[in-house]
């Protein structure tokens, strides 16, 4: 009976040594993390906190950069939740024991990727997830340019809503039409994908090389001439490189059907704007959706808004729920690993 006891006694004693053992662990691998905006969701904040970590969060709407660099010295990990620039001064102000930074964002144009590489900093972002939102808006992008929502609105609210006109305000179909990519990632096979069964006549895509995957969705690798001159509707969904600023300029818009529909949902700045206005008030093309513009927020006077050809949206192509929620527990996810010393699930570089 005594030897029953004293295993007991042993093994409860070894029990309390090891849960001693974790806690001195877990304490010892706590870390702090800035959070650059208040509103991130609260999955991703408990993430990081059962994961041992000080969330210290900014309270500023917009983000203030001189919270931001008051609050972040010292910190292990920087959780950067909005689209102002991340660069040394930044990383300066945290400090060298700065671990991990990941964006809240697929895109990065935002980030000085080169600073970060010199530093070797671990630097992750959230692509991937968003492909699904930003899908489902493109191709109501394309419906609302293709059929003439805008200025069908405007034509209501200025009474000037046509009934006797058979050929009044005439639209095109993604129905038996060619559907052109610039750029073929997830977004766009995303989007190719809904459309199998919009019984379009074609997909064909520009990209620096041709995708393996291409023939799950029937799609072609093109020239990117022939990607103007072929498309119905052509949606841009690439990254903002140097090698894609400016893209779309007037030399462009010039070789499209002037029944084609332009629709973007990448970053703005792969656009001429001055010229995609040229193309639209010209008849070079019929209509363009855009989802992301420059700047960001686009000023109220600014010309493309008083198009009728025009369907302009505030950037909301994350702007779901569930969507954004993915994106927060994946950028979580991105520090997680980096604190552990595992590679982030989605990293940047």
């Amino acid at each position: 009976m005594l030897n029953i006891v004293l295993v007991k006694w042993r093994l409860s004693h070894t029990q309390q040594l090891h849960l001693q053992w974790k806690f001195t662990m877990s304490v010892s691998r706590a870390f702090k993390v800035l959070v650059s905006h208040p509103t991130v969701p609260t999955p991703a904040l408990e993430l990081l906190r059962s994961r041992g970590a000080e969330t210290i969060i900014c309270q500023s709407v917009p983000p203030s950069r001189e919270e931001i660099l008051e609050k972040v010295p010292g910190v292990d990990a920087i959780y950067w939740a909005h689209y102002q620039p991340l660069n040394a001064g930044i990383l300066d102000a945290a400090g060298s024991q700065l671990r991990a930074v990941s964006t809240m964002s697929s895109g990065i144009d935002f980030v000085d990727v080169p600073e970060f590489q010199r530093r070797k900093i671990p630097l992750g972002h959230t692509p991937g997830v968003v492909k699904n939102s930003v899908a489902d808006l493109a191709i109501g992008l394309m419906l609302a340019a293709g059929r003439n929502f805008h200025a069908g609105r405007r034509d209501i609210e200025n009474s000037q809503w046509l009934t006797e006109r058979i050929d009044w305000r005439m639209g095109h179909e993604i129905r038996d039409s060619t559907v052109g990519f610039f750029g073929f990632g997830g977004i766009s096979q995303a989007i190719a994908k809904r459309l199998q069964s919009w019984d379009v006549a074609k997909i064909i895509y520009t990209t620096r090389t041709r995708k393996e995957n291409d023939v799950d969705f029937k799609a072609e690798h093109v020239p990117f001439e022939r990607l103007l001159q072929e498309s119905d509707f052509l949606v841009v969904a690439a990254p903002l490189t140097d090698q894609t600023r400016g893209k779309f300029n007037a030399e462009a818009f010039k070789l499209m059907k002037p029944s084609a529909i332009f629709v973007n949902v990448a970053r703005g700045g792969l656009v001429q704007q001055n010229d995609l206005h040229e193309a639209l008030t010209t008849g070079q093309i019929f209509a363009a959706g855009l989802d992301v513009t420059t700047p960001e927020p686009l000023p109220a006077d600014d010309p493309l808004l008083k198009l009728p050809n025009c369907v302009i949206l505030p950037h909301l192509g994350t702007q779901t729920w569930k969507t954004t929620i993915e994106m927060s527990l994946l950028a979580a996810n991105n520090i997680i690993n980096a604190m552990e010393g595992k590679p982030m699930i989605r990293p940047a570089y």
